[in-house]
């Protein structure tokens, strides 16, 4: 058992596994990029920011910002090297498998599912708060029993709500579900067209709203520690764990390898330019919010229209905010849609997912089967659970699976480093350690609900790993 569990699968033995119609290659580096931007960009600037500068950080949130990003450069280039050296679907599952063995890869992979199914949810969850502030803005009012979900925790409590379920979240999913059934060309060209134009929203919103901002509500940039993680530094680095949820997205393009034209020169490009663009827009956004108001404000479902709201003078800009809320989360939801049905269709080609996951629709070109059960688990999701949970978890699920990346790209230099690298990862002892320890760090700030939850579905992917997928592992029957 313990061999099957450390048997490692070579690392470009992926491409020869592919049976059946081929994915579509489609993508070039400023897709990639702009898939990165898609999946990033969205409920980290929109929500996210508000409720971290609100509950733990302050103004400080922008240092927040700042640590996370670290983090993720670190990891970033790694998945860099792994995508020119490994250029396949599976992302983190892929290079765990060819580096740590099955018995990893099945943990990393069943993280990648917590990971992108978990946040689309959480998007989908912040793209209603926006809705139902525009269709208030034209006098449109939807009843809260359709727009929250019924769960909520309360002091580390589950507690109902008396909410039904969350009506818009759902819609927006399976809207989107359908959109990735259909193809990926169809998908990344709304995708592009969603990313330039919530892009450039956002900059409106940057440099209109810099000039209201008032230097005072900076003070003090680090607010005294009140307990626990509430304000000081301890408040910071609960705040970067946070927010660490909104940087997740740049891993999204490594799903999508087999969809590029030239992936070992396109997905690094991909990766690390998206990463780039979105932190210098999350830090701008985080200070001109934290500048408009008073940031014990900013904990709503809609932290900048509340802040555009503080100011009359800003009133036309609401729309503007709201509209460009909405396409920049729907970008999110989409692009986390297009990626896990991808996780599955390499799992299942390895055989440790059922077979009907590896099935390619003859006509689209696409993985339809995972694709619908994918917006249907992300709907119910939506449907009943609440932001907090969703993105936390999310946060738990990617911290493991980036660690497990930057621990990957060491092995491999030792095990195989014959094998051509269009992208190496600078000083990559030091860079590899750095991304592990901070991951470690994040981690380390989570609550104890979290890692409860995290527990849980871990021991729910070991009873299917041992139930299924070690009796099917395609390398246990070449074994």
């Amino acid at each position: 058992m313990l061999k099957q569990l450390l048997a490692k699968k070579a690392p470009q033995a992926e491409a020869d596994d592919a049976h059946g119609p081929a994915l579509r290659r489609t993508l070039g580096p400023w897709g990639l990029t702009a898939l990165g931007i898609g999946a990033v960009i969205g409920g980290g600037i929109f929500v996210i920011t508000g409720v971290a500068a609100a509950e733990h950080a302050g103004p400080a949130i922008i240092l927040s910002f700042i640590l996370a990003a670290i983090c993720s450069v670190f990891t970033a280039l790694c998945y860099a090297e792994f995508a020119s050296l490994i250029p396949v679907s599976g992302s983190a599952y892929s290079y765990a498998y060819a580096t740590l063995g099955e018995g990893a890869a099945w943990f990393i992979g069943w993280n990648l599912i917590l990971e992108y199914g978990v946040s689309a949810s959480a998007v989908a969850v912040s793209w209603t708060g926006y809705f139902v502030s525009l269709l208030d803005h034209v006098g449109i009012h939807i009843p809260p029993a359709l727009t929250n979900a019924p769960l909520d925790f309360v002091d580390g409590h589950l507690v109902t709500t008396g909410a039904l379920f969350n009506l818009p979240a759902v819609g927006i999913t399976l809207a989107l579900t359908w959109l990735c059934y259909v193809g990926i060309r169809e998908s990344a060209g709304l995708n592009m067209a969603m990313v330039l134009l919530k892009t450039a929203l956002i900059i409106v919103v940057i440099v209109v709203g810099a000039r209201h901002i008032d230097t005072a509500n900076w003070h003090p940039f680090i607010p005294a520690n009140q307990g626990g993680d509430k304000y000081g530094w301890s408040g910071i680095l609960r705040g970067a764990s946070m927010v660490f949820f909104a940087y997740i997205g740049f891993e999204a393009t490594s799903t999508a390898a087999q969809e590029s034209k030239n992936p070992q020169r396109d997905m690094p490009i991909g990766t690390l330019a998206s990463l780039a663009i979105c932190t210098v827009l999350y830090i701008a956004m985080a200070a001109v919010l934290t500048g408009l108001v008073p940031f014990g404000e900013l904990g709503t479902s809609e932290p900048v229209v509340t802040a555009i709201r503080n100011h009359p003078e800003l009133g036309w800009l609401r729309g503007v905010v709201e509209v460009g809320a909405l396409i920049g989360l729907s970008s999110v939801v989409l692009v986390m849609i297009i990626a896990q049905p991808r996780i599955f269709m390499i799992m299942g080609r390895d055989g440790l997912m059922p077979k009907m996951f590896t099935t390619i629709h003859p006509t689209y070109r696409t993985p339809h089967i995972n694709t619908l059960i994918t917006g249907v688990g992300i709907a119910a999701l939506a449907a009943v659970f609440p932001l907090n949970l969703l993105g936390d978890l999310t946060s738990m699920g990617t911290l493991v699976a980036f660690s497990a990346v930057c621990i990957g790209v060491l092995i491999l230099r030792k095990t195989a480093p014959e094998i051509p690298r269009s992208f190496r990862v600078p000083f990559a002892p030091v860079t590899c350690a750095l991304g592990v320890i901070s991951c470690i760090f994040l981690l380390w700030s989570m609550g104890v609900r979290n890692w409860v939850l995290m527990g849980v579905w871990t021991l729910l992917g070991i009873v299917i790993y041992f139930a299924y997928s070690y009796r099917h592992s395609r390398l246990r029957q070449r074994g």
